[in-house]
């Protein structure tokens, strides 16, 4: 893999003016702006929003941009020149002043309203009104849509100022996490994990808030001072920003009746998310009903297969609410995410996130936003009894569904074949991945060495206790206990190589060399993790206008499967040190951003 890009074409976009040309506006054009919108989007103070499908709202630029960083990678995928990124008109609209933008671009971007549901269970606590009616995007808006090369893409200012649903926040995101979703977002797209995308990445140099966040060393789990961060705004762009809780949103004003167009409100929702998302695979001949089964089921597949790829590369959500997740099944908001180092079902990186969001909770949690989700479906299927019936068939299938992505995941890490439909054969596997969890979880290893180093298929055990947190481990064992874990790691490691053989042996005709095996893990488990010890340095050398770890760690974040230099691997493939353990900001941390 390489970060070599293309040269350039007669058909890169260079200027702003040349994007202006692509733009088209489907989600304004199309669906209903709130009635009680300002019409030039001066809609700043936090209000209820009734009805409508947007808000129309002026994003409120940060006082003195400055460039950071622009994800290469993906101006490459758009045809995009380097150079854009850096010139001032782009600089200009992408850190929020559309006030110059060139027609057929519009000097107003927009924000939607939507449901919040917590595993499963609608709340309205947390809105000031105590209607639910003031949850929504409220420092995210989306400021262009265009189509690029057939693709439509929707972009969207983080950190772009209030919104009426702002409910009181000043509408703003801080350096420090927007360099961790600028980061994260590629870094997942390089994986092969489907995630929204990162454009852009600009700070103000005058304009700072203050937020609560941890002192140096400091293990408490809650932030322990306030301190001033300069503000920031990444672009995050994806095919369309429609979430399940917007879904929600609308169905549950349809089912209340609570106002003459709800049920209406809801159908064009649901349309309007199979179009830009779903169209290749929905027929737009058939009945609303129809495509509203169709559209379950689609979205079942990608949601189990989106939660599978989290786990197969050691992420955790974190907040995984039915807001932050995607109708169009990827990875939407990098808020309290993390990574994992050492291997713990448990791990859940946000102080506030509870079991239920937790690394292997994350199939139940997915299953309960699935739920939602076919909830808000059933009013559109009211008149249609076969509909229902087949949706409830459905929903009701999402946790077989959701085990079998899973098992593919684990045989793909381990390099095993579930093609080889034997019941023998099935039984071992799932026998050797049952075993597998079980010695994770007896002694510290960090996932992503553990499993990069069993994709070279040792002789021995020696390599995978590069993963081993010894120290950790012989706080609380004995020699002795070490030692009997080490047999047993032995012959768990005979066992799968056992398995290996006998899938070659049943397929005799054409038996995978170790090579082969070795090669295609390598695949799957990456070598390079965006870990958040990495992370903090490069955005506290960027508060001081330092953005060249930003940098070095897009070129290896980007690679993430690839050999890269022994300089690299010394740097970026090792264990956690034990002084971060407990770290707040390192180990865990709180939602402020």
């Amino acid at each position: 893999m390489t970060n070599r890009l293309p040269k350039k074409t007669s058909s890169t976009i260079s200027t702003l003016n040349e994007l202006a040309t692509l733009a088209n506006y489907s989600l304004m054009d199309t669906l209903n702006c709130d009635p009680d919108a300002t019409e030039n989007g001066a809609d700043h103070a936090p209000r209820q929003v009734f009805s409508g499908h947007y808000v129309p709202v002026n994003p409120t630029p940060i006082k003195d941009p400055e460039y950071v960083a622009h994800s290469k990678t993906f101006f490459s995928e758009l045809g995009f020149a380097d150079s854009m990124a850096e010139s001032a008109d782009f600089v200009r609209m992408f850190s929020g002043d559309l006030s110059q933008v060139p027609v057929p671009m519009r000097k107003v971007g927009w924000a939607s309203g939507y449901a919040l549901s917590i595993y499963g269970t609608e709340y309205i606590q947390q809105c000031p009104f105590r209607t639910g009616n003031g949850y929504g995007d409220g420092r995210a808006m989306s400021v262009l849509e265009a189509v690029i090369k057939g693709q439509r893409w929707e972009m969207q200012l983080k950190g772009g100022g209030r919104t009426p649903y702002c409910r009181g926040a000043d509408g703003r995101a801080v350096l420090r996490s927007s360099i961790r979703e600028f980061l994260a977002q590629e870094h997942m797209h390089a994986l092969g994990v489907p995630t929204s995308r990162s454009l852009s990445l600009y700070v103000s140099k005058t304009e700072t808030v203050k937020r609560p966040w941890y002192s140096e060393g400091s293990r408490s789990e809650n932030p322990d001072m306030l301190i001033s961060e300069a503000v920031a705004i990444s672009t995050r762009v994806a095919p369309s920003f429609i979430r399940v809780g917007q879904l929600e949103l609308f169905a549950r004003r349809a089912r209340t009746n609570e106002h003459p167009k709800a049920l209406e409100e809801l159908e064009k929702i649901v349309l309007h998310l199979i179009d830009r998302e779903y169209a290749v695979a929905v027929d737009k001949q058939l009945s609303t009903p129809e495509k509203v089964v169709l559209l379950a089921r689609e979205f079942r597949s990608r949601l189990t297969s989106l939660v599978a790829n989290w786990i197969r590369v050691g992420f955790c959500q974190g907040n995984f609410n039915s807001d932050n997740c995607a109708a169009g099944g990827f990875t939407l908001d990098y808020g309290p995410f993390g990574f994992s180092d050492v291997f713990n079902p448990h791990y859940q990186p946000w102080t506030g996130g509870g079991h239920h969001f937790s690394f292997m909770n994350q199939a139940n949690a997915a299953e309960r936003n699935f739920g939602m989700f076919c909830s808000a479906l059933r009013p559109l299927l009211i008149s249609n009894q076969d509909c229902l019936l087949a949706l409830d068939e459905i929903q009701s299938g999402f946790s077989q569904v959701m085990h079998t992505q899973m098992n593919k995941m684990w045989a793909a890490k381990l390099g095993l074949d579930l093609d080889l439909n034997t019941a023998s054969y099935q039984t071992r596997c799932n026998e050797l991945i049952g075993e597998l969890q079980t010695l994770l979880m007896q002694a510290p290893v960090d996932y992503t060495i553990f499993f990069r180093e069993l994709s070279s298929i040792p002789d021995d055990i020696g390599p995978l206790k590069k993963s081993f947190y010894n120290s950790l481990y012989n706080e609380t064992a004995h020699d002795k206990d070490s030692q009997e874990l080490d047999k047993y790691w032995a012959e768990w490691l005979e066992k799968w190589k056992m398995l290996l053989n006998s899938a070659n042996d049943a397929n005799a005709t054409s038996p995978r060399t170790s090579d082969e095996i070795s090669r295609q893990m390598k695949l799957v488990n990456p070598k390079y993790i965006l870990r958040e010890w990495f992370v903090m340095p490069a955005y506290q050398q960027a508060t001081a206008g330092d953005y060249s770890l930003i940098r070095e760690l897009q070129d290896v974040m980007t690679q993430p499967y690839a050999e890269q230099s022994k300089e690299v691997e010394d740097k970026y493939y090792r264990l956690k040190p034990l002084e971060f353990f407990e770290v707040g900001g390192l180990s865990h941390l709180s939602c402020s951003s």
